[in-house]
Formats: C-alpha cells, sequence, structure tokens
C-alpha cells in the first residue's frame, strides 16, 4: 500500500555547527510534523536557502568561518531572502549578543540549553506572524487593484460624462449656427453674381460717357473707384472662404456629436485611402518642383464594414495634418535635399482586424503636447489655420464609433506616424448609436 505523502507545517532550516543539537531539534520539530532541513556551518545554510528558500531559519551565532550575524545580514540584504524570519540561537546570554542579533535582522533570540516548548512556540509564534504579514500584503494587493480599477473606472466616467456634455454643446452650436450659415452661402453665389454685374455696367457707362460731370469726378476720385472695382471681387472671395471654413468646422461638429451616423456599409479602405488623395492632390504641391511623395504598400486586405464618409473624414485629418507638418519643416530648413514623404502601410492583424499606418517626415510632434493631441480644440497651429478639433474627431470616429484603436508615436528623426486599427466586421455600429 503506497505510504502517502506527509502534509508538513512548514519548512524549518536548523543551521549549527554542533550536530548534537540539529538531531536534538530535528528529532523534536519533525515531530511536530515540521519539515526539517539541516545546514552545519554558515556557507551551507546560504546554500539551501539559495536552493529553496524556507519558512524559517534557526541560526546559531557562534559558527567557524561565517558566522550567524553574518550569514543573517547577507539574508537581509538581498531580495528575495530578505522576509525569511530568523530566529538566532546562543549560548550566551550577554544583552549586546541580543541587541545584535536584532539589529542584523533576527525577530527573536532563543538561549541554551533550549526548553523545547519555548522554541514550539516562538516557532508557532514567528509563522503565524509570518502568514498574518503574507495574508495582510495580499489583501493590501488587492485594496491597490481594486483602488486602482475605481480609479480607471472614475476617470472613463468623468471622461465619457465630458464628451457627452461637449456633444450636446457641439450639437446646439452645430444646429444654432447651421442655419445662418446656410443663408450667407446660399446668397453668396448671387451677390457676386450682381457685383460683376454692376460693376461690369459702371465700366460701360465709363466708356459711353467718359466726360462725367464735376461732381461724378470728384465722387470717383473720392472713393478710389477703381480699388472698388478691383477689390470688391476679392472680399466676397474672402467671404466664401471664411464661409466655407465654418462650414468645415460645423461638419466636424457634426461628427463629433454624431449627429449623422447613417450610411453603414462594406467600403474598400484602398479606394478610400485614393480618393481622399485625390481630393488633396492640390495640397501635395509645395514651393517650386518640389512635391510631397505619397509611398503606398497595401496589403490584401478585406473590406470593411462601417460609415464610410465618417471613416473617410477620419482619414482626410490625419492626412491634412501631415501634410501640415511637411509644410512646417520645408518652410523650415534650408536643406535641398529634403524631400517631403507620407508613407501609408495597410496590413491585416489578428482577429480579424486591419491596420492603416500612415507616417510622414515633417517636424514631428513635441513631448509636452504629445498626451492632448487628441483632445478637443487642442491644437499647436494658429487661429486661421485650426480649431483643434481634427485629431479629436478622428478619434472618435475610430475608437468610438467603429470600437477600433488610434495610437500616435513618434520617430527618433523627428516624424509621426499614426496607427489605426478597427474590425473588419461585426456588431460594433449596434452600441454606438
Amino acid at each position: 500500500m503506497p505510504i502517502q505523502a506527509q502534509a508538513f507545517l512548514a519548512d524549518i532550516l536548523i543551521v549549527d555547527d554542533k550536530l548534537e543539537n540539529i538531531r536534538f531539534l530535528s528529532d523534536f520539530l519533525s515531530k511536530h510534523h515540521y519539515q526539517v532541513r539541516k545546514a552545519i556551518n554558515g556557507q551551507a545554510a546560504l546554500m539551501a536557502v539559495r536552493t529553496l528558500p524556507p519558512d524559517l531559519i534557526l541560526l546559531d551565532i557562534n559558527m567557524p568561518g561565517m558566522g550567524g550575524y553574518e550569514v543573517c545580514e547577507f539574508l537581509k540584504n538581498d531580495f528575495t531572502t530578505s522576509s525569511i524570519p530568523i530566529i538566532f540561537l546562543s549560548a550566551g546570554n550577554d544583552v549586546t549578543d541580543k541587541v545584535r542579533a536584532f539589529q542584523v535582522g533576527g525577530i527573536d533570540y532563543i538561549t541554551k540549553p533550549f526548553y523545547l516548548d519555548e522554541v514550539l512556540a516562538r516557532i508557532q509564534t514567528q509563522l503565524k506572524l509570518k502568514d498574518l504579514q503574507k495574508e495582510l500584503k495580499s489583501r493590501n494587493e488587492q485594496l491597490q487593484n481594486t483602488l486602482l480599477v475605481l480609479q480607471n473606472t472614475q476617470a472613463e466616467l468623468i471622461q465619457k460624462e465630458k464628451l457627452v456634455n461637449a456633444g450636446r454643446i457641439a450639437a446646439g452650436i452645430a444646429h444654432e449656427i447651421n442655419n445662418p450659415l446656410s443663408f450667407i452661402l446660399g446668397n453668396l453665389s448671387p451677390a457676386s453674381e450682381y457685383s460683376q454685374k454692376l460693376i461690369s455696367l459702371i465700366k460701360l457707362y465709363q466708356q459711353a460717357f467718359p466726360d462725367a460731370t464735376p461732381e461724378i469726378r470728384n465722387f470717383i476720385d473720392e472713393i478710389e473707384l477703381d480699388f472698388i472695382n478691383s477689390d470688391f471681387t476679392k472680399i466676397i472671395a474672402s467671404i466664401h472662404t471664411g464661409a466655407e471654413r465654418i462650414r468645415s468646422v460645423i461638419q466636424a461638429l457634426h461628427i463629433f456629436s454624431r449627429l449623422d451616423q447613417s450610411g453603414i456599409k462594406p467600403f474598400d479602405v484602398h479606394e478610400s485611402i485614393d480618393s481622399i488623395l485625390m481630393t488633396l492632390l492640390y495640397q501635395l504641391e509645395l514651393e517650386g518642383s518640389v512635391g510631397i511623395s505619397i509611398l503606398k504598400e497595401y496589403e490584401d486586405i478585406p473590406e470593411v464594414i462601417g460609415y464610410t464618409n465618417l471613416f473617410n473624414q477620419a482619414l482626410l485629418n490625419i492626412l491634412q495634418n501631415a501634410i501640415e507638418a511637411l509644410k512646417s519643416r520645408f518652410n523650415s530648413i534650408l536643406d535641398s535635399s529634403f524631400q517631403p514623404t507620407i508613407w501609408i502601410n495597410t496590413q491585416i492583424m489578428p482577429k480579424n482586424h486591419i491596420k492603416i499606418s500612415i507616417k510622414d517626415n515633417g517636424i514631428g510632434i513635441p513631448q509636452e503636447n504629445k498626451a492632448h493631441i487628441f483632445e478637443p480644440f487642442f491644437t499647436t497651429k494658429s487661429v486661421k489655420k485650426g480649431v483643434g478639433l481634427g485629431l479629436f474627431t478622428s478619434y472618435q470616429i475610430i475608437t468610438d464609433i467603429h470600437k477600433g484603436s488610434l495610437i500616435y508615436q513618434g520617430c527618433p528623426e523627428g516624424c509621426s506616424e499614426f496607427i489605426i486599427e478597427i474590425p473588419v466586421s461585426g456588431d460594433f455600429y449596434t452600441n454606438s448609436l
């Protein structure tokens, strides 16, 4: 009949150069169901601890070679063994020895000759304290983990509440501005047409009646008619440019507040990228004969089910950001060999995701701004060039609406890379409406 393995209460290492002491303590502790190991000197004790750390050490102070104090100091200075409780054994009862024992890290001190019941009680007490410390440490770690989860949850709730409120504000602003903006844009074309006709009529009058009355000639000089003729068209064009810019901000606010999420359908990511690059073609030409190079590396990837228009808007914002970074670097350096470049890579990823990388060798993003680039209304551009919604709306479209991820990473040479990962298909859209 096989012998069942005995369940020991604890593993105890006895270190003493006197074999009779080791045998005496070992027999006693074994009868009380402790597993006992022995070492007859300091070096053997350290080797035994390295091989398998015990639960407790009974350590003699006076041993040839490496004494007990030295062994204890060595173990306490090692992170992996510093928590092992050490009870010193000594034939001396001098107060100085006891003080030294506690100073080097011992937790108890037993004098010879031994009283076995006292030895057992001290061992049980120290092992109980060790178990309590281990339990306390475990509970502290659990509390720390729970606190971390609560802090993260709180931060997420605060962020979501901010986004909800910002979305409501954005929706209200978009609605209030959109109506008068439509009125302005709707009237700009006829206003431009009428102004051209009126200017043409004035020119015809000047040709037909070159000899105007003194009163008319004085008024023409006073209002600078020639300047008005040339500048009025520019003013109309400026108004139209400003109105279109307002409309682009309204469109960004619509995306931000999710006012339009229709149009869920399969689409080809490569076609989306190529069509966006076509719309940006005029922006890819810099000064002189220098243009921004587009280097594409496309893998064979499946179609994606999602909001095509919103996804295209996200890509457009990122690509426009790359173009602005390249223009800034091009205008700030004198190196004629610099070739502004955008690299676009796509590939299939595990778990039926696709990855899109958009990288440029522009000016990059300063370290202090990296944590804020996806925040609403954060921008390093001038007021005329940006309102800080481009990257934020891209982040919302990719992460919140399409349940993917959008991350930024810098490069050692100062360039930027935006990496998009989105699921190819799934029920992501049912939760985002």
